[in-house]
């Protein structure tokens, strides 16, 4: 894909787009019917995927908008176009949002296990970043102002906590199936078993629920069509990602400044550049994550609005709310790890300007160590006064290397 309003989203690749969501509620209804027929409910299973083409995707569209959803202009489909006697099971006991809620948990959870791949990538690069600057003197600031001296391996080292927070967020995630029937108690499927004579109807659709369940890797736990706290994790892990990476990129766009020139993002041929001033070379990839720190928050507030107005035991409209909303945070979120990357591969370290703002205004710098040297009743010290930088850097990257050595 690619998004004139977004640049840098072919980098999401097939993520949640609307050819890979019909794959997904494909899997969702396959592993039901599977799971029925191995259970003796349905006669048969038929095999659904290939049967609705990506192209079909715009007359299944135009349909939804009479049932507010498009599971029942693709079940109609697969029923039509399926042969055997299992074709008329497709989807019996389910209703539109089971598929709809774990096809989208199959959807975010190819997007989580993405950004965690590149979160760890970023943890290496930042654990090299942060030892070899170790002893790199920066003007600490506070408030746009010189505060103390700190170092840039600890300045880099706050940026692989951050990092380090997020990938904690995102492996937390419980991931589960949504299997309920019309209301949550799945009614409809125990009396299929009944009718199909299943001496313990609804024991049967217990282990069906189990075996679906399994056959999609996911949790199993009981209907949350009104709990919404499953999609409200999702985002707010993603949204601790995205948040991470703005810290980075504020950061850095910031020290790139001209009349600051500490940092640099990696070159790279047209990148940079003004459509009228030759001499530009801005901070796009900072920008661009930037970009997505400051509108993610906003799309997982929209999940935790739909969550608290999903009311009775099927949403009217907030559920609806989370599909665009969760496309566009995992994309969104996938982009921005992909250019965070990208920024910390490839990021200059101009170790010699930090030294020399830094001894510019190391009056300026040291005024708060003269200031305890003044109340203690003592004299200044005459070392870099930067405290427990060290320590301080030497925990994170011992916590960063279990991480790498716990998810290698």
């Amino acid at each position: 894909m690619s998004d004139l309003f977004w640049p840098g989203d072919e980098h999401a690749g097939d993520l949640a787009t609307e050819a890979s969501w019909l794959a997904a509620m494909a899997r969702v209804e396959q592993a039901w019917l599977d799971a029925l027929a191995r259970a003796g409910i349905a006669p048969a299973t038929v095999e659904l995927a290939g049967l609705v083409s990506p192209d079909e995707l715009p007359a299944v569209a135009r349909a939804a908008e009479g049932t507010g959803n498009p599971v029942p202009a693709l079940v109609a489909l697969w029923r039509g176009r399926a042969r055997g006697p299992g074709a008329a099971w497709v989807h019996r006991g389910l209703t539109s949002q089971d598929v709809i809620d774990t096809s989208l948990v199959l959807l975010l959870r190819d997007a989580v296990k993405r950004v965690l791949a590149q979160l760890r990538g970023q943890v290496g690069s930042l654990v090299a970043l942060a030892d070899a600057h170790r002893g790199t003197v920066i003007a600490g600031r506070t408030l746009t102002q010189h505060a103390v001296p700190t170092t840039f391996g600890l300045k880099a080292a706050g940026w692989l906590t951050g990092i380090l927070d997020a990938a904690d967020a995102l492996g937390r995630l419980a991931l589960p199936a949504q299997f309920g029937g019309a209301a949550g108690t799945l009614s409809a499927a125990v009396e299929l078993a009944r009718l199909r004579g299943a001496a313990d109807p609804a024991g049967t659709v217990s282990g069906v629920v189990a075996d679906a369940t399994s056959t999609l890797g996911l949790r199993p736990v009981p209907a949350w069509h009104t709990t919404r706290g499953t999609f409200t994790a999702i985002g707010d892990a993603l949204v601790a990602c995205t948040d991470a990476w703005g810290r980075i990129a504020t950061d850095v766009a910031t020290l790139s400044r001209p009349e600051i020139g500490e940092l640099a993002e990696p070159a790279a041929d047209g990148r940079g550049g003004s459509s009228t001033m030759p001499h530009k070379r801005n901070p796009v990839l900072s920008v661009l994550i930037r970009r997505a720190a400051l509108t993610a928050p906003a799309l997982a507030s929209t999940l935790h609005l739909a969550a608290a107005l999903a009311g009775d035991e099927r949403p009217d409209g907030a559920w609806h709310t989370e599909w665009p909303t969760l496309r566009d945070l995992a994309r969104r979120a996938a982009v921005a790890a992909h250019h965070t990357s990208e920024l910390l591969r490839g990021l200059r370290v101009e170790d010699l300007r930090m030294g020399a703002t830094a001894a510019a205004a190391w009056r300026d710098l040291t005024a708060e160590r003269r200031a305890m040297a003044a109340f203690a009743g003592g004299e200044p010290a005459d070392d870099p006064y930067l405290g427990l930088a060290d320590g301080a850097l030497a925990t994170v990257l011992a916590r960063a290397n279990a991480y790498l050595e716990a998810t290698r």
